[in-house]
């Protein structure tokens, strides 16, 4: 039976990580070419400063030899650039002229640098930063000359400064923004990687727009638009990519400023695809290598026939050493609604961190010199997570193992080297690895660019603890995010143990201290720990439970404040009075989290009703009752719940919240977060119902 015949246009990364893929799922299903306009095999492009500062060598960085495409029978035609595509007649033309027939036909040709509109970039000693070839000229011109300028102070930017700094060269870097590497980092982080560069030997021209590069034939220097100027001798210009889509454009494959895909990559031609950073997918071509990886994947089961979730956009993140700082980078750093959620930063040690928010919800993070938390934020980060998860919890578990754990076991972990995490796992298991640099010799994981070490470190130690406990499995992650464990006792998240929790009658079954509990629900540990302990106290008085041992039942913190610092209006007469029996009634409540009841008499009260976990607001109506407020970072304004004639009335639709958010709250989860999680259309609809309103305050009244 012959077999369909599947061209590539591309031999850089992203086409040949489909080539693997179809490969490792029916290797026999198709006849492979390859087209590469490059006069060598498969490589690493992202190695290529490692290359320029002398860390590896050309053969260090590729990724597949020849004999890898002579043992996968695949054919690989280098040093030939296509320049034509019959997608009638279905065959592709080179400019040497070649012709080569296909019956599927992948488009992954890629990016090429992208070349500003300054006068001057023609001169000699002027070139971009992309190729081998590239790297091979920039060490030639080090031998000759001294003073160079790098134009674009990105990551590419960087790079290729730092290289040029270990060829013995002056490197300065122009940037046109006012902080080195914005797309990635805000300021403070850039600042502190300046830092370390100028360290280094580095010196910056920032917030600069260059003219024009001076010399009459050669690079002489550069002069910019507010008149001042740099001499320079070597100028490499390093400012982004442009994908290459003339081969497309001029055969009728629809391209945009990419090729054009859909959640398939599909083009709107029959039988041909596009990939990489060459391929836009709703609007969004991408840069990175595992966006691209995951895109290659995807492309593979459907040439295979096979059912695979169609592909559905990528968070963009960065896990990479810059010059030999650890710096990471995940997601939406800035942006309208876009609030700080976390930031430490540790000037001893040069570590700083910074998480971001919007609307509640994780959206991006960054992290320079301990990288170690990476892979954990950017999971928060690509499920859009409750900004409650980043709380710190004493004896939780370690965040990065824990993102090893839930890690699919054919997941790439070092996209430089192509390995997953069961190889890693594999490797430690059979061969008892016991540090991450043994793990790099064996594996090639962390060898490269550097940027998976903290999640190589995380897999050792996962590793390690399911020996310890007689596990040897990979652990793979289900369809659905596998929920937070409440702690390292077990596997359990709140709403799993809520649930069997209340199907433990304690009378009934005589169970007289938490330790019988532990056991009947499976735990780790004997007795639990500081986390859990008060965690199942919780629910399962919450739940109707009744305790012998009675420690740490919940948070008892309720804060009931009014105002009278002011005159009362008069249709707020009784705010006091008011508060005083909330404070009577709720104070001894055990809460899953402090909460903060404000009762003012007014609108123009020092008591903000509007920033309470509950708010009451004396209006000429009654009472106005909010809910879900928060006075602290992040600042949230609370929503009405509803209005009330009487304090009575007030009072009694108040107490429903607190106890509906009792009853239905995970444990040390605040209350405006409880509201974002289960929405406050839903909460107020529940509340409003005047018999249930009335059963859940009374319900808390006689829990108290």
């Amino acid at each position: 039976m012959s077999r369909s015949k599947l061209v590539i246009i591309g031999n850089g990364m992203a086409g040949v990580k489909c080539v693997e893929e179809i490969i490792a799922l029916e290797p026999d299903t198709y006849e492979i070419v390859i087209y590469g306009n490059e006069p060598r095999p498969n490589y690493n492009r992202i190695m290529l400063s490692k290359v320029l500062q002398g860390e590896h060598s050309l053969q260090d960085i590729i990724i597949n030899d020849w004999t890898w495409y002579a043992e996968h029978h695949i054919r690989l035609c280098t040093g030939e650039t296509v320049h034509r595509i019959d997608t009638r007649e279905k065959y592709i033309e080179t400019e040497s002229g070649l012709k080569e027939t296909y019956d599927v036909l992948i488009l992954a040709t890629g990016s090429s640098p992208f070349i500003p509109p300054i006068p001057g970039m023609d001169k000699e000693r002027v070139m971009s930063f992309r190729t081998i070839d590239d790297c091979t000229r920039m060490s030639d011109y080090s031998k000759t000359y001294r003073k160079a300028a790098v134009i674009g102070g990105g990551l590419l930017g960087l790079e290729a400064a730092r290289g040029l700094l270990h060829l013995g060269m002056e490197a300065v870097v122009v940037h046109n923004a006012p902080y080195i590497m914005n797309r990635q980092l805000d300021q403070k982080a850039a600042a502190m990687l300046q830092q370390e560069l100028e360290g280094q030997g580095m010196s910056f021209l920032l917030a600069k727009n260059t003219q024009k590069i001076t010399g009459r034939s050669q690079a002489q220097g550069l002069q910019f638009t507010d008149g001042s100027k740099l001499e320079a001798q070597v100028v490499i210009v390093a400012v982004g990519i442009r994908p290459n889509v003339d081969l497309a454009r001029r055969s009728g494959i629809a391209t945009n400023r990419a090729i054009m895909v859909d959640d398939y990559m599909r083009t709107n031609v029959p039988d041909i695809y596009a990939v990489g950073e060459c391929a836009e997918h709703r609007g969004i071509s991408y840069g990175l290598v595992a966006p691209l990886y995951e895109q290659g994947k995807v492309l593979a089961r459907t040439l295979c026939g096979q059912e695979t979730p169609e592909y559905k956009g990528s968070i963009p993140y960065s896990q990479l050493k810059v010059s030999g700082v650890d710096v990471f980078s995940a997601g939406e750093i800035s942006g309208e609604g876009m609030q700080t959620a976390i930031q430490h930063l540790d000037g001893i040690q040069g570590t700083y961190k910074k998480v971001l928010m919007q609307a509640g919800k994780v959206r991006g993070a960054i992290l320079f010199g301990d990288t170690t938390e990476g892979t954990a934020l950017l999971g928060l980060v690509q499920r859009g997570t409750d900004v409650a998860e980043l709380a710190p919890r004493d004896e939780a578990p370690d965040p990065a193992e824990m993102a090893a754990a839930a890690l699919p076991a054919q997941e790439t972990v070092c996209a430089c080297n192509n390995v997953t995490k069961a190889a890693i796992m594999k490797a430690i298991q059979e061969q008892g690895l016991e540090t991450a640099d043994q793990v790099k010799e064996q594996t090639k994981a962390s060898g490269s660019c550097g940027g998976c070490r903290p999640m190589v470190a995380a897999l050792l130690k996962h590793t390690h603890n399911l020996k310890s406990t007689g596990g040897t499995g990979v652990v793979a992650t289900p369809d659905k995010p596998a929920p937070m464990p409440v702690c390292s006792c077990t596997d359990l998240g709140h709403a799993e143990l809520k649930e069997m929790l209340a199907d433990i009658d304690v009378l009934e079954t005589g169970l007289p201290d938490i330790s019988l509990i532990l056991q009947k629900l499976g735990w780790g540990s004997e007795h639990g720990c500081s986390v859990c302990r008060p965690v199942i106290h919780y629910y399962l008085q919450v739940s109707g439970g009744t305790m012998v041992v009675r420690e740490m039942e919940g948070h008892s913190e309720i804060q009931v404040r009014w105002d009278d610092q002011i005159p009362m209006s008069s249709y707020a007469r009784d705010a006091g009075s008011l508060a005083a029996q909330l404070r009577t009634n709720w104070i001894g409540a055990a809460m899953p989290s402090p909460v903060n009841v404000g009762v003012a008499p007014g609108p123009g009260s020092l008591v903000s009703a509007l920033v309470q976990d509950i708010g009451l607001l004396a209006s000429p109506a009654g009472w106005e009752i909010y809910a879900g407020g928060h006075a602290e970072h992040p600042v949230k304004q609370g929503d009405l719940l509803g209005v009330a004639e009487t304090e009575v009335q007030a009072a009694t639709l108040a107490s429903a919240c607190l106890q509906w958010y009792r009853q239905t709250a995970w444990y040390d989860e605040p209350l405006w977060a409880w509201t974002e999680r289960l929405g406050f259309m839903s909460i107020r609809e529940t509340l409003l119902d005047d018999q249930l309103q009335k059963e859940l305050a009374a319900t808390l009244q006689a829990d108290i």
